[in-house]
């Protein structure tokens, strides 16, 4: 089985979408008018999240795992 591995610019587009949603939602609730501290607070999960979702991606954590099917129909990727 070859490694699959991604480039920096491809795994930081994979995880692209993650942070864009996490920026929006402390976006909306500083909009929401929510108090700014509470509003940055959760700021810092966030990034850790969407750090850990690059590393993922570019060390090939996030691929399919489970392996090609036996021809019997028992997997024993499971």
């Amino acid at each position: 089985m070859s490694e699959v591995q991604l480039s920096r610019k491809q795994a930081f587009l994979a995880m692209l979408p993650f942070l864009g949603l996490g920026i929006a939602d402390v976006v909306l609730l500083l909009l929401w008018g929510l108090d700014p501290l509470w509003g940055f607070m959760i700021l810092p999960p966030i990034l850790a999240v969407s750090i850990l979702a690059w590393v993922a991606f570019r060390g090939g954590l996030a691929r399919d795992r489970t392996g090609d099917p036996d021809q019997t129909g028992y997997d024993r990727g499971y």
